[in-house]
């Protein structure tokens, strides 16, 4: 995804600011593959139910309320996107139509939608690991981890530094490494966790699959397998007509004060 314009980027970044003070409106887009910025295994959540968002991912707020049309769907706000409001493709769906994009599969763009920051029990469902703790990996997730236990040691709230799990996976879609436990005993003297078998041994792992519902098919299909050349190329139009609906967007807000600022200066000079 290319990213924003540095000016648009710094109307995002103000709208960013105010994110986490109350709802906000956003242009929503759906989003077919999943991944994970800061290393969350796609194998242990529900990759149906995330939300991509043009801002750094938080150490507390982690769990999203999205609503549209009188649906409401909770998700895991994990990943970083370029610029856009993007949500599983899954998701959005349903928000849009009501049905799940493998029953009847829609494409499309931006839709407005209503979002907050809620709290993240509201996403345990979402999380399967034992007591909804999230699931990190042990090779890859260290300096978004050691950000959140840095704010915890400061006295600051992080939900993700009392509520983390590593696993010695090396990737968010799981496909190389060992799916098992890994300890951080002694952060910060110890910077790397302990695992049973080496950290970060890129062994093929076949038993922890994740899955794509591929855009716009609503096909079932595992994450980094290669994609069909039919849906490649109807993709790439689509990926093509949001990127300019979100470059509109992103500066909207820009254009409407420049339109103000106009309107007001042709008053001032009709007023000589």
């Amino acid at each position: 995804m290319r990213p924003p314009t540095p000016f648009c980027a710094l109307v995002t970044a103000l709208f960013a600011a105010s994110f986490t003070a109350a709802t906000t409106t956003v242009g929503v887009t759906p989003h077919a593959s999943y991944s994970s910025s800061i290393g969350v295994l796609g194998c242990k959540v529900n990759t149906n139910r995330i939300a991509y968002w043009p801002m750094a991912v938080d150490c507390t707020n982690i769990c999203v309320s999205l609503s549209y049309s009188g649906r409401q769907v909770y998700l895991l706000r994990i990943d970083e996107s370029g610029g856009a409001y993007d949500v599983s493709y899954d998701a959005w769906n349903y928000l849009t139509t009501g049905k799940s994009a493998m029953a009847d599969p829609t494409a499309g763009g931006s839709f407005n939608m209503e979002t907050e920051n809620v709290d993240v029990s509201k996403c345990a469902s979402l999380i399967n690991t034992s007591g909804s703790k999230l699931p990190l990996s042990a090779a890859n997730s260290m300096n978004f981890l050691s950000s959140c236990l840095s704010q915890q040691a400061d006295g600051k709230k992080s939900w993700v530094a009392a509520n983390y799990v590593l696993y010695n996976i090396l990737d968010p879609i799981c496909t190389y490494g060992y799916d098992e436990v890994c300890n951080l005993t002694n952060w910060p003297d110890q910077n790397q966790a302990t695992c049973p078998h080496q950290l970060g041994d890129s062994v093929a792992l076949k038993s922890q699959p994740v899955y794509n519902i591929e855009y716009p098919t609503g096909k079932k299909v595992l994450a980094g397998a290669p994609v069909a050349a039919s849906t490649a190329k109807t993709s790439s139009a689509n990926a093509a007509a949001d990127h300019a609906f979100r470059n509109l967007f992103q500066c909207q807000s820009l254009l409407f004060w420049l339109l103000s600022l106009g309107t007001i200066g042709y008053a001032f000079l009709g007023s000589f």
